[in-house]
């Protein structure tokens, strides 16, 4: 059961790696949209896993290898925007969030545009 302390921490972080994410889309990613969709933190704070959306990308899982080989530049990024807030800043480790591409997939389906898993 997360507290609200979690939450809160959680909620600071993925507010604050959009920003840096919007930061960098203009310099590194032109023309993509970047987006947080949710932080999980352990309760240790040693963890942050963080789901990512790319659009419109075609390389989708490669943006998110570049964000986990330069972490250590994020995280320092990220330790800046917070300001002393957190003793322990915990390691980022970044996903693909594809849900936004199952329900698009789900609704050409249900529309009658796919094909259909109830044959």
């Amino acid at each position: 059961m997360d507290s609200n302390r979690l939450k809160k921490v959680a909620g600071q972080v993925q507010k604050d790696l959009a920003e840096i994410f919007r930061e960098m889309a203009q310099s590194q990613f032109k023309g993509l949209l970047l987006t947080v969709s949710r932080v999980t933190i352990t309760t240790d704070l040693s963890l942050a896993r963080c789901y990512v959306s790319v659009f419109p990308a075609t390389d989708k899982q490669g943006v998110v290898d570049y964000l986990n080989e330069n972490k250590a530049a994020i995280k320092n990024n990220l330790v800046q925007k917070l300001k002393g807030q957190l003793r322990k800043m915990p390691d980022l480790i970044f996903y693909l969030d594809d849900s936004y591409d199952q329900e698009e997939a789900l609704n050409k389906i249900l529309k009658g545009g796919g094909e259909s898993p109830i044959k």
